[in-house]
């Protein structure tokens, strides 16, 4: 086994290699730059070496500043995490001159994988079903409307060398195809330094599945099962689930099946990534395959109770793998929500500085065995720099239902308390409460469906309006208690408070109600009808106290969590997507 590596990359992924190789008793090396110089991976790292300016272009993917770093540090192993270099086969040639480990795949089988147009007839070879298309170079705008005419329209014009969405069009007729093409083209010159463009029929109503892989160096692979990554936005995987609501099991093994074959045809050994777009009757299509570990990782991790960066580690050292394809097992339901700086009121418009406040949900096993997990690379007072990716958090949650799951993904979604910066919780939570998503009727266009003019909070109704007018009138009673005591304690009459109020819960909704209740005791809450009759009363019980940033406590029985930030005269309160003052 390894003695020390190093993980050549930052934030969250960075943290994650750190904590299984400190459980492994394996030391570790942190690299960084300039901004990240008080960065959490740097300070959970066992060492950490700098290696120059914030572009990444001017440290984290610079080669030879990686090599000073393991030379430095005598580190016999790399670990890429995503991105940067993790899917560069150069990178993985020069760490093998130096007789460094590279905890990922053979460099002939990223660099195999790297080129989508290889990919796809490399997967068409190994048996794989692959979308109608045209492998083969496209000359001009008129070739490239040629060829989306004999295929079909709508077709997809997308960038050999891409990724991340970048360099990809949708074409529904010449005149965009044309266009399209020329803008992939130029895209993915500025963007990969290669502007191939392909051709491919485009899937309507598309579902983006992948398969998990893992294989040694022994030629064993096997597939830890599917996840579903349709809910995306400008081709950016924003939630992610495992396993699919769509997939039966004989879909499922298919793919699997269809994803190992592929994985043995390029002789790959660690994990990887099997991409496919499956349409609604359960056709399903080769996209590519990711070389590395995938930033929805975790998600598999829960339902099978593999820890996959172990799996890398254990695979590179040279181990067989621990268990056979018979013995996966697929338990339970996890849901992950990508954490963005981003402002979701304002088209998504990227958020940077510092986290003044940064309180997540509590990890950790419940009761009654589900799981929240939070993946990150920040910390309250650190910095989200511009550099860099904006993501702030994974949040994972697992359940033994997929119902399960999204409840307790909402619950800890409106406990995840963040000031400073905007970010895209209230969009993640208002998501968790969509009933399209909720009943799994999913597709990657999903949010430009439901968003079409982007996206504005809920408007309270039903049981989340009755939660957050109970919530609202708790607060300003116990405000109220605290007053009466300390007015008690002074000379002169005490003041005595009405129990009616009216609570305002914005939109020009209000609810009248009474409310009951000492100093930190049970509080009930009232719902009057508009006749001033009683319609619906709440039981109360909660530990909070002015000032902290989340009420936390039972609203009939069931746990709820609201945000709470003070504005003149009253509060906003958050919760499920809604946001009220």
């Amino acid at each position: 086994m390894f003695k020390r590596i190093l993980i050549a990359n930052r934030g969250e992924i960075a943290c994650r290699v750190i904590k299984t190789a400190r459980k492994l008793g394996i030391a570790t090396v942190a690299v960084y730059s300039d901004a990240d110089r008080d960065a959490l991976h740097v300070r959970m790292a066992d060492e950490a070496v700098h290696i120059g300016p914030p572009p990444a272009n001017q440290s984290y993917i610079v080669i030879d500043k990686i090599l000073d770093a393991i030379r430095q540090t005598g580190a016999d192993a790399v670990h890429p995490g995503y991105g940067f270099l993790s899917e560069n086969p150069l990178f993985a040639d020069a760490l093998r001159a130096e007789n460094v480990t590279f905890i990922g795949p053979p460099p002939s089988a990223i660099e195999a994988m790297g080129d989508k147009i290889t990919s796809k007839k490399l997967a068409a070879e190994a048996g794989v079903n692959t979308v109608p298309g045209h492998m083969g170079l496209i000359e001009d705008a008129d070739h490239a409307v040629a060829i989306a005419r004999s295929i079909g329209y709508p077709v997809m014009i997308k960038a050999s060398a891409g990724g991340g969405g970048k360099g990809m069009r949708i074409a529904w007729n010449d005149e965009e195809a044309r266009e399209g093409f020329q803008l992939s083209r130029n895209e993915a010159k500025s963007s990969f330094g290669d502007d191939r463009i392909f051709i491919e029929k485009f899937v309507t109503q598309p579902r983006h599945i992948e398969i998990q892989v893992l294989g040694d160096l022994h030629g064993n692979v096997i597939y830890l099962g599917e996840r579903e990554c349709s809910i995306q936005r400008r081709n950016q995987k924003i939630i992610e689930e495992a396993p699919s609501p769509f997939l039966d099991e004989a879909t499922r093994r298919a793919m699997g099946e269809q994803a190992v074959a592929l994985a043995r045809a390029v002789g790959y050994a660690s994990a990887g990534t099997v991409e496919f777009i499956v349409d609604g009757d359960r056709n399903f299509y080769f996209l590519e395959m990711n070389t590395r570990l995938q930033v929805e990782h975790p998600v598999t991790e829960l339902i099978t109770g593999l820890d996959l960066v172990e799996e890398m580690i254990r695979i590179a050292a040279g181990e067989p793998l621990r268990i056979r394809q018979e013995d996966v097992k697929l338990n339970g339901w996890a849901i992950e929500s990508r954490l963005y700086a981003e402002d979701p009121y304002r088209n998504f418009l990227p958020s940077i500085g510092r986290l003044r406040r940064y309180r997540p949900p509590v990890e950790g096993q419940h009761a009654d065995g589900a799981i929240v997990r939070n993946d990150t690379g920040v910390f309250e007072g650190g910095e989200i720099s511009m550099y860099y990716d904006p993501m702030i958090a994974k949040l994972i949650t697992h359940a033994p239902s997929r119902e399960a799951a999204i409840e307790l993904q909402a619950q800890a979604l409106d406990a995840f308390y963040i000031d400073g910066i905007k970010h895209n919780i209230p969009f993640l939570t208002a998501l968790m409460q969509h009933p399209r998503w909720r009943a799994g009727n999913l597709s990657t266009t999903f949010i430009q469906e439901e968003y079409p003019n982007g996206f504005e909070p809920r408007t309270p109704e039903g049981e989340d309006l009755q939660i957050l007018a109970a919530v609202a009138a708790a607060i300003d009673h116990l405000h109220n208690c605290r007053r009466r005591k300390i007015t008690g304690q002074m000379p002169g009459r005490p003041v005595t408070f009405a129990k009616r109020r009216v609570v305002d819960v914005g939109n020009g909704v209000r609810r009248r109600v009474i409310v009951d209740g000492e100093l930190n005791g049970p509080t009930t809450v009232t719902l009057l009808d508009d006749d001033g009759n009683p319609s619906e009363t709440l039981e109360i019980a909660s530990k909070w106290w002015p000032g902290e940033p989340v009420w936390s406590g039972m609203v009939r029985d069931r746990d709820v969590s609201v945000q709470v930030r003070p504005i003149l005269n009253g509060f906003e309160l958050s919760y499920r997507g809604v946001r009220v003052p």
